[in-house]
């Protein structure tokens, strides 16, 4: 669909939200109008006490697998005071956030957002973060990284299916619109905490095609209906962790989690225009399923499994490196599990930030170190050297990524969300 201008809906939308600020949000509003969208509750107690549920509130396919919001915004913000934050300044954030909530319901059409705070934010506290919560520094995770480490105090998630939303939500914060959906804003997040860094992404069926005009990226060659630039679904339910599952269960912050961030540079040239459709089935999910013909266009015949324990692949990651050459990204991953379980919910979202194909990779779980665990799997240095596999070549899509940036956040409960302190009481 194209406005009457020409560009296509979509790709202006993901451009504005891109750019950002009050002139790009004039601009959709003027051409699309605001979306209408239902208001969040005048009782928020009825809201769940965790941050990050949101599977219960976002739609869902066919096949009951969620379906991700379409635009993305991670806003990244500083703490301008100097020392700890004051009781004040917490009712103000709790207000701006608030103030969201009422005036967006939690869905794919209105808003869901979370926010995360770094062990910077917490060593300006006199105390240590409580036991049974895990959030060290990030660090490269593999010998042939060297990204840079992201350290602002915290991290602002906003996600909904209208760029006019995201958009309208970050002004807001900011404190350049008083009023959202009609709601009076009680508070902003001015003069307590500001831009750092600001990051915006897309993911679901068409947006990536619809982008391919940047480095990285063969142009016409990203299926049209894929939901991310790589060619295949990736929000299967059975490949996901539970909300409870990731959820911090002890403490004062139990009803919390931890989340990491990955901002990746994507190489797709040799995917697409080298590669083999057979090879990408074969290092996206595993050999057996290139060999059997098991995926079809973007995987959305798999239903709500992507085949990893049903086709014996984890269990035979090192033999199908010998016999194939080869073996899958989901086939390591799926090696890290508890008690069948994966280890964390992956919220990714594919971007265009400085013209360039990349990749947000945001994930959720109880513990960084379940992290930690996933990625170590997913690098498959026990299988380098076998056939034709090396630290990156033929292992999974590790030669198409280059980690450029990472970040480790904890998301406290609902009541803690504004500025908490280490030690709540």
């Amino acid at each position: 669909m194209s406005d009457q201008r020409g560009i296509p809906r979509r790709t202006f939308l993901k451009s504005a939200v891109a750019i950002g600020g009050s002139a790009a949000l004039s601009a959709c509003v003027d051409r699309f109008g605001a979306p209408d969208v239902d208001r969040g509750p005048e009782d928020l107690s009825a809201l769940p006490d965790r941050q990050h549920a949101w599977d219960e509130f976002l739609s869902t396919d066919d096949h009951g697998n969620v379906v991700p919001p379409r635009h993305h915004l991670l806003l990244l913000v500083d703490y301008e005071g100097d020392g700890r934050p004051t009781e004040g300044e917490r009712e103000q954030v709790e207000s701006a956030f608030r103030g969201l909530e009422r005036a967006y319901e939690r869905s794919n059409d209105g808003l869901v957002f979370t926010v995360g705070y770094t062990p910077a934010y917490f060593e300006r506290f006199d105390d240590d973060l409580p036991g049974g919560v895990d959030l060290p520094e990030p660090e490269a995770m593999a010998p042939f990284e060297e990204p840079a480490f992201d350290t602002p105090d915290a991290a602002v998630h906003l996600a909904s299916d209208h760029g006019q939303v995201v958009m309208a939500a970050e002004e807001a914060l900011k404190g350049n619109q008083s009023t959202l959906n009609g709601v009076e804003m009680p508070a902003s997040l001015s003069g307590v905490l500001s831009e750092a860094d600001r990051r915006s992404g897309f993911v679901g069926a068409g947006l990536p095609a619809e982008n391919d005009d940047v480095a990285g990226v063969p142009e016409g060659e990203v299926p049209e209906d894929a939901p991310l630039y790589m060619g295949f679904k990736s929000n299967f339910s059975k490949s996901q962790a539970s909300e409870d599952f990731v959820t911090v269960d002890e403490g004062p912050f139990a009803g919390g989690t931890t989340q990491h961030v990955s901002k990746i540079r994507l190489h797709l040239d040799q995917w697409y225009d080298q590669d083999s459709r057979y090879h990408r089935e074969a290092t996206m999910f595993c050999p057996v399923h290139a060999e059997e013909g098991l995926v079809e266009g973007t995987g959305e015949n798999m239903g709500d499994s992507s085949g990893m324990e049903e086709h014996g692949c984890p269990a035979h990651t090192e033999e199908h490196a010998r016999e194939y050459g080869k073996v899958g990204h989901s086939q390591k991953s799926a090696r890290a599990r508890e008690d069948g379980s994966p280890l964390m919910i992956r919220r990714d979202f594919d971007a265009t930030d400085d013209d360039r194909a990349s990749l947000h990779f945001l994930s959720l779980q109880e513990t960084i170190g379940d992290f930690v665990e996933t990625r170590e799997a997913m690098n498959g240095t026990d299988v380098a050297g076998e056939s034709g596999v090396g630290q990156r070549t033929n292992n999974g899509i590790l030669q198409y990524m280059t980690v450029e940036r990472r970040g480790n956040y904890l998301l406290p409960p609902r009541d803690l969300r504004a500025l908490p302190p280490a030690r709540p009481e």
